[in-house]
């Protein structure tokens, strides 16, 4: 029965952007690396707000931690506080051209962005470099094409 659900699929999203998280890349685009698992949550709390929520987010946050090798609880707060906007106010953006959508994600994750600089600045001592935004101007470029994916990903493998 969770297999109709369109459940695998979506986790093998959540999968995928984790792995995007961590994949190397050359030196010259490592600081261009879209922030690829905050564009796939807010696209799913977009497209499909009843069935990706709160606890989800706080769940992939945890494994982004744990992933990154961070202080536990940093990119969970983040992202939770980045959602809420999406959460809140999805219906009103989901009907935003996607230029507009681009804009209001790229102020999304400069939300998540700077409240997990603020952390590590807190925790870790951590020193701001302009180059640590530079993710946030990638993934508002290329919200359009991931939009138009994840929509067509999500109605091939009827994920409702």
């Amino acid at each position: 029965m969770w297999i109709k659900s369109g459940l695998p699929p979506l986790l093998l999203s959540y999968v995928v952007a984790m792995v995007l998280m961590v994949m190397p890349l050359p030196s010259m685009l490592e600081a261009w690396r879209p922030d690829w698992l905050s564009l796939l949550i807010i696209y799913w709390l977009l497209a499909i707000p009843h069935r990706v929520g709160v606890g989800t987010v706080l769940i992939l946050g945890l494994l982004a931690d744990i992933l990154m090798g961070s202080v536990f609880g940093i990119y969970a707060t983040a992202l939770l506080i980045m959602a809420y906007p999406a959460i809140r106010h999805f219906q009103r953006i989901r009907n935003y051209s996607l230029t507009q959508q681009a804009i209001i994600v790229g102020m999304l994750i400069l939300v998540k962005r700077a409240i997990v600089y603020e952390l590590e600045h807190v925790l870790n001592d951590a020193v701001f470099q302009l180059p640590y935004l530079y993710p946030v101007l990638s993934s508002a470029i290329i919200w359009p094409w991931i939009y138009l994916i994840l929509r067509q990903y999500r109605r091939r493998y009827a994920i409702r």
